[in-house]
């Protein structure tokens, strides 16, 4: 008999749930639930577990927020629960609440190679550390390393560092958004409204006037050619995109890859494939040939908070991934 566990992937919109195999990791049943309809994260896992008829003793929520002790207050919505209450409340044997892109890093391990693009570099060496790193409606990092049979993640908020310019361009970017809106993180310009906060910043250091623009705004005119400063603003995002994944693959010798997740990068992969990101990833003058044979991917599995939350699971109750 099967034996399945509750996996869950929580941002400020949506609640993705979905039931995992114990033994192999496979995900199934995934459903999207709107945060807005339910209360709290406990009353959308009783919806769909009434509805799965499963008998679940443990569960693993991956949610969008800094997981520091036993009170999860979400980030970028209302919900707030005690873990160790929901845990009792579901009559669950294991509640793992972690970080969504801790999530998103445990999913490294069980990808295959259809579920990612490489961009450069050569093969990855194993058990060797590895980055990960997704613009999105916030600028997610994580770290991944192999010990003792074990993939340990190691969270934090990288997102929020400086934000480092190394050309003339993006040192005039840094200028007008600093006497905006003073500390500029790298989040700032790698993000939806990153996207749109370069976009303004090339306008306004050209002393004209920037349109109201939603980040898709800024895509879809770079994409079709119907704005220069759209399109300048979207090669700008590409090359630090490739700045930041050099930085990362820095800190910690990151010669088991580099990982790109996040929704924003797949809505203009042709554009991302032809910009100057790897040029810029391997753009740190005397420290350039340790970077050039790091291999970057690409996430393009559909689900990867699921997966990850899956293998976080499996991993705290004995398997090896």
């Amino acid at each position: 008999m099967t034996t399945y566990a509750l996996v869950g992937d929580v941002g400020g919109t949506n609640a993705r749930l979905a039931l995992c195999e114990v033994e192999n990791g496979a995900i199934s049943q995934a459903q999207t639930f709107s945060t807005s309809d339910y209360d709290n994260l406990e009353a959308v896992i009783r919806h769909y577990l009434d509805e799965q008829k499963q008998d679940i003793k443990h569960a693993c929520i991956a949610i969008a927020c800094p997981i520091t002790g036993d009170w999860v207050e979400m980030t970028n919505h209302d919900w707030a629960f005690s873990t160790k209450v929901m845990k009792e409340h579901l009559a669950l044997e294991s509640l793992e609440i972690i970080n969504d892109f801790t999530a998103v890093s445990m999913a490294i391990p069980m990808l295959s190679e259809q579920e990612v693009i490489q961009f450069g570099g050569r093969a990855p060496v194993e058990g060797k550390p590895i980055a990960i790193y997704g613009a999105g409606t916030g600028l997610g990092v994580s770290h991944l390393v192999h010990v003792d049979k074990r993939w340990i993640s190691l969270p934090g908020e990288g997102g929020h560092v400086d934000f480092a310019p190394n050309s003339e361009e993006e040192g005039e970017i840094l200028e007008v958004l600093r006497a905006e809106i003073g500390h500029v993180s790298a989040e700032r310009v790698l993000s939806g409204a990153g996207l749109v906060n370069l976009y303004r910043a090339i306008v306004k250091s050209d002393e004209r006037e920037p349109e109201n623009l939603k980040p898709k705004d800024v895509t879809e005119r770079a994409l079709k050619d119907t704005c220069i400063d759209c399109r300048r603003a979207l090669s700008l995002f590409c090359v630090i995109m490739g700045r930041f994944g050099g930085n990362l693959a820095l800190n910690l010798g990151t010669f088991g890859g580099v990982y790109i997740a996040g929704g924003i990068v797949p809505r203009f992969l042709d554009f991302f494939k032809a910009s100057g990101f790897r040029a810029a990833f391997e753009d740190k003058g005397r420290f350039r040939d340790y970077l050039v044979d790091i291999p970057v991917y690409m996430i393009t599995h559909d689900q990867p908070g699921l997966l990850g939350a899956g293998a976080h699971l499996r991993q705290v109750l004995g398997r090896e991934l």
